[in-house]
């Protein structure tokens, strides 16, 4: 489904970013996998085998230098690249009372700015070129019936506004789409206080737990053409927890 293509996938080396990563490497992609985290890159490609359509790249998304620096390696190394799945995000798992001012920055700088940057330099080497393309973003259930954590709500609200305007100004040669998933089965679910994790449930439809490789296979339809016609929606995955 992804043979011939080289995807992009930051927030790569652990939960649902490595589910997506193998994903696509299962599919037929090359994958360059970002990830602030070099020891969990490491074990990334020690765990496809060494894979040789598989690229490493440590930085920080949330640093403009750093990603600037990333494409230039990816215009150097990788031009060929068509695909991107901007993934990194933090979750402090807090109320809103309790947030600090740097913890405020954080979770911006990470989950907004980091897509910002990846998107706008993705969008430019393509485009420049006039190349097709994909983005896929990474949002939430959060961005949309609100969150617990007021702070990263907000943030993947933020995202759903991003795409819709990214697939405006990137259009024709670049699709862009989100997939916001409810409740997954990551580590991330035992920060969640019980009472929300209840909410959720018991508004689900289907009652089988969402996986990160459940993810994962819709972030590959996304970037496949079997998506040709979809730009700037966003699909939910949320066992019909909440009908729209």
């Amino acid at each position: 489904m992804l043979r011939n293509r080289k995807v992009i996938v930051t927030g790569a080396a652990s939960g649902i970013g490595k589910e997506i990563v193998k994903k696509c490497l299962h599919e037929g992609a090359s994958v360059i996998a970002c990830d602030i985290n070099e020891h969990y890159l490491r074990d990334l490609k020690q765990l496809m085998d060494d894979c040789n359509v598989l690229y490493t790249y440590q930085l920080d998304v949330s640093n403009y230098k750093e990603v600037s620096d990333f494409f230039v390696y990816v215009e150097t190394e990788h031009p060929d690249v068509d695909s991107l799945v901007n993934n990194a995000g933090i979750y402090l798992a807090k109320n809103l009372l309790e947030y600090q001012e740097a913890e405020i920055d954080k979770v911006m700088d990470i989950n907004i700015k980091g897509f910002i940057y990846f998107s706008q330099m993705f969008g430019k080497s393509l485009l420049e070129n006039k190349r097709k393309g994909v983005i896929v973003n990474m949002s939430s259930v959060s961005a949309m019936e609100g969150s617990s954590d007021a702070i990263y709500g907000l943030s993947k609200a933020a995202i759903l506004g991003l795409t819709k305007s990214s697939s405006m100004n990137f259009s024709p040669y670049i699709r862009v789409n989100a997939v916001a998933p409810t409740m997954v089965n990551t580590p991330m679910m035992d920060t969640i206080p019980d009472w929300r994790k209840e909410e959720y449930l018991n508004h689900q439809l289907i009652d089988t737990p969402i996986m990160p490789e459940d993810v994962a296979d819709t972030v590959t339809f996304l970037l496949s053409d079997k998506s040709k016609h979809y730009t700037g929606a966003t699909f939910d995955i949320n066992n019909g927890a909440y009908l729209r």
